[in-house]
This record gives structure tokens, sequence and C-alpha cells, in this order.
């Protein structure tokens, strides 16, 4: 018997210090780690980096200064990676996962996307976390050329339509709402 594959697959992309993660885990938190996985394609990147450099794959997955450190060149390796086989780290993400409802929380290439929906079709919904500049900075954003204007951070700002925009800029009332009726949704298709 073939396997059923995901119900429900959100690719959630937006600018570094936007909230990706942060709503991503929220809806996890609402659904359940039972029901709700959450993906992040930067992981097997990072993993594989960490191999090839001798570097701390730990530490390379959090909010570090010693990501930054090796974040531009990371960006280059991972891209290598891609033009050779553009669904090299999706295909890895997606390996295994057995939940309904599938969050890839960082989603940042018009590749990832043509992948997953080539792969999972109609299940597939673009989600959109944007927050203002003033926001992001307030979350420690600051501009490095070569990062936040490089196809990593830049690669869905134009050229895609999303089902879904969040604007995650600390209203919580706002962001409470758009959140619930995103999670009317994702209960619709489970």
């Amino acid at each position: 018997m073939a396997r059923s594959g995901p119900r429900l697959v959100l690719l959630f992309s937006g600018k570094r210090k936007s909230g990706k993660d942060f709503v991503a885990e929220e809806i996890q938190s609402r659904l359940g780690p039972d029901v709700c996985a959450i993906l992040r394609l930067s992981g097997p990147l990072k993993e594989q980096y960490a191999k090839e450099h001798g570097l701390d794959f730990q530490r390379l997955l959090d909010a570090s200064d010693y990501k930054e450190t090796y974040r531009k060149d990371m960006i280059r390796w991972g891209e290598e990676q891609r033009r050779n086989d553009p669904g090299f780290f999706c295909r890895i993400v997606a390996e295994g996962v057995t939940q309904p409802v599938w969050l890839v929380s960082d989603t940042r290439r018009l590749s990832d996307v043509e992948w997953f929906r080539d792969v999972y079709g109609d299940v597939v919904q673009l989600v959109r976390v944007v927050a203002t500049e003033e926001t992001r900075k307030r979350r420690d954003w600051v501009f490095v050329a070569g990062i936040d204007d490089a196809e990593s951070e830049c690669g869905l700002d134009h050229g895609v339509t999303y089902d879904w925009v969040i604007t995650n800029d600390g209203d919580l009332l706002s962001f409470d709402t758009q959140l619930e009726t995103l999670m009317e949704f994702v209960q619709s298709k489970l």
C-alpha cells in the first residue's frame, strides 16, 4: 500500500527576523507534534555544511553569532548544491515525515516552492510572514550586504502568489486573529 503523504503542506517565507519560526511553532503548539511537523530546509544544509567544514552543527542551528560568522559561506555552498540538484534539501527534509500537516518554516527559493508543488500538488499552500523593518530591528536584525540582498532572503519577494499573509509586528490581537483564520483552514484539511 502506498504512503498517503501529507494532507497539508504550508511553505513559510519571509525576511530574517520576521518570525517564520515563531508562527510555525505557534501552529504546531495548537495542533500538537503528532499532527503537525515543522520541517526546516536549513537543517540538512547546516548539517552537511558542518560536516564538510569541521564545524559545530548544533551551534549553526541557533540564532548565535557563531551561525552569523558562517552564514554567507553557507549560503554560497547551499547555492552550489541546489544548482547541481534543486530538490536536494527538500527531499532530505521530507524523508520519513508521517504527520498529516507539514510546516516548512524556511522556504527561501522558487526552486523549493516548485519542488513541493511538483511532488505534493494541491496540498501545498504558501504563507508569507511579514514584519516592518522597525519590528525586525527590535528583534536584533541588522542589514548585511550579501545576505539580506541575496536570493536566500529575496528569492520569493516577487513572482509568487501567497495563499496567506501573516503580519507579525507585535500586535498580539491582530496576530491571533490572522492565525485563527489560518488554523480554521488547517483544521478543515484534517
